[in-house]
């Protein structure tokens, strides 16, 4: 486990996993005043927290299948990636895919946030690559 500096300006608790087997901890709007989403409209939802995640670590921003499912609220650029050298206010980018307006109220939850490891790698120029059974197959190429 690792302990990540947070700073909390909301209204609400901190990010919790909801059970010990879960990936990703939700995030809570954290707003004045309620905010409709038309159908295809988007907007940017603050949240009240900061965080300062350690060097090779990323925070990925991805939507609630709930809220998904049921009202046809994603998160635009899913899953949205928050470096380590970030240090401002964590806001999510919601958009309303469906044919109803959906309303945001404070403290709703709005999406959910994976804590990953990742690399930094090197290229490392080449003039061909080694041959696998896939090839240069694309999308579909698999099959079904």
């Amino acid at each position: 486990m690792i302990q990540i500096p947070i700073v909390n300006k909301s209204r609400h608790a901190l990010p919790e996993y909801a059970t010990e087997q879960s990936a990703g901890m939700d995030l809570r709007a954290n707003i004045d005043a309620p905010v409709t989403l038309e159908p295809l409209q988007r907007a940017l939802i603050p949240t009240g927290l900061f965080m300062a995640l350690p060097k090779g670590y990323e925070a990925q921003v991805r939507p609630r299948s709930g809220l998904a499912i049921k009202h046809g609220i994603g998160v635009l650029n899913a899953p949205g990636t928050i470096d380590a050298d970030y240090r401002g206010e964590i806001k999510i980018i919601l958009v309303n895919l469906s044919s109803e307006p959906f309303t945001i109220n404070d403290g709703d939850r709005i999406a959910q946030m994976v804590i990953a490891r990742h690399e930094t790698i090197a290229w490392q120029p080449a003039t061909e690559l080694s041959e696998t059974e896939r090839g240069a197959g694309g999308f579909g190429h698999s099959g079904v």
